[in-house]
C-alpha cells in the first residue's frame, strides 16, 4: 500500500467517525458571464429566509465575485487556514443576513502539494465547518478547468447555470460530456440540475433544459434534472451594479421571486436525498483523492 493510499484511508476513516451534517450544493457553469455567482448568492439569501444557516465557499480563485456582490472584503482566505494556521472560523467573512463566505484564494490550487499533517488539519477544520452550516454552496470557477471538474465530481448535488445563448448551451454540454466520460465521475451518486438564467418566459426556461437534457440522454446515456429559471430583470442588473443581491435589494422583483421558488424546491427536496455523501469535509476529501 503506497503513501497516497494510506492517506486516503486515514481521511476516509476519520470522516466515517463523525456524522457530516452540511448539505453541499456546487454551483457551476460551462462558461463565464452566465450569472453563476449571482445564482449562488441569491439562493443563499432565499435559503436563509427559509430558516437555513447558509455558507458560501467561493472556489473561483480567479474572480472575487461573491465578495463583490456582498460588498465585503475578506481578511483571510483558505490559504491562511492551510499555510498560516488560522482557524476555520477566522477565515469566514460575514455578509448580509449573517450569510458567511470563505474565499478560496490560492489555497485550492495548493491542495496538490499538501503534507499529511496539512491535509489532516485541513479536513479537521472542514468538519467543524459542517457543524456551522446547514447548507454550503460552492461557487466554482467557470469553464472546463481541472478544478471545476474536480469540484463537480466530488459534489453530491450540482446546479449547472446556463442561458439560452447557443454558445452557453454548447459550453454546458461540453462540460457535461467531459464529466460523464471521466472514469472517476459517479453519475449514480450525483444529482445535476439545470438552472436557465436570463430567459424571457417560463417556456423558454424549460426549453433550454429540454435541449440540454435531450443531447445528454442521446449521446451520454445520462439524465439531468430541471431546477428552474431566472427571468431577464432590470432590477437584477441594477442590484449587481449596486453590489447587492437582488433578493435583498428588491425582494418583490421577478428574479427574486424566481430565486425564492428554486430555494423552496431545493429545501423541500432535501428530505429525499441520501445522507451518505453530505458534508464539505467529504467533498474536499474526494477532491484531494482525485488529485493524488
Amino acid at each position: 500500500m503506497d503513501q497516497a493510499e494510506k492517506l486516503r484511508n486515514v481521511i476516509k476513516l476519520k470522516n466515517q467517525q463523525q456524522a457530516m451534517t452540511a448539505r453541499v450544493i456546487t454551483v457551476t457553469s460551462g462558461k463565464g458571464g452566465v450569472g453563476k455567482s449571482n445564482v449562488a448568492v441569491n439562493l443563499a439569501v432565499q435559503m436563509t429566509r427559509l430558516g437555513k444557516k447558509v455558507l458560501i465557499f467561493d472556489a473561483d480563485f480567479g474572480l472575487a465575485n461573491v465578495e463583490v456582490m456582498f460588498g465585503a472584503i475578506p481578511k483571510y482566505n483558505l490559504g491562511d487556514l492551510i499555510y498560516h494556521g488560522k482557524d476555520i472560523r477566522e477565515i469566514i467573512t460575514e455578509g448580509p443576513m449573517g450569510i458567511g463566505f470563505i474565499s478560496g484564494g490560492s489555497g485550492i490550487m495548493g491542495l496538490n502539494n499538501l503534507t499529511k499533517d496539512q491535509i489532516l488539519y485541513f479536513i479537521k477544520n472542514l468538519r467543524e465547518l459542517d457543524e456551522l452550516a446547514d447548507v454550503i454552496l460552492v461557487d466554482t470557477g467557470a469553464g472546463i478547468s481541472d478544478s471545476v471538474l474536480e469540484f463537480v465530481m466530488a459534489s453530491p448535488e450540482v446546479v449547472l447555470v446556463t442561458t439560452p445563448e447557443p454558445s452557453s448551451l454548447t459550453d454546458s454540454y461540453s462540460l457535461l460530456k467531459t464529466l460523464y466520460r471521466n472514469p472517476n465521475f459517479l453519475r449514480e451518486e450525483t444529482e445535476i440540475r439545470v438552472l436557465s438564467n436570463r430567459v424571457t418566459s417560463l417556456e423558454e426556461g424549460k426549453n433550454v433544459y429540454d435541449k440540454l437534457n435531450s443531447v445528454v440522454e442521446q449521446f451520454l446515456d445520462g439524465k439531468i434534472d430541471y431546477l428552474g429559471m431566472v427571468p431577464q430583470d432590470i432590477m437584477l442588473e441594477k442590484s449587481v451594479r449596486q453590489q447587492k443581491p437582488v433578493s435583498i435589494n428588491a425582494p418583490e422583483a421577478r428574479s427574486s421571486k424566481a430565486f425564492e421558488v428554486m430555494a423552496v424546491n431545493l429545501i423541500e427536496h432535501e428530505h429525499n436525498l441520501p445522507k451518505i455523501r453530505f458534508g464539505i469535509a467529504q467533498v474536499f476529501s474526494d477532491l484531494i483523492n482525485h488529485r493524488q
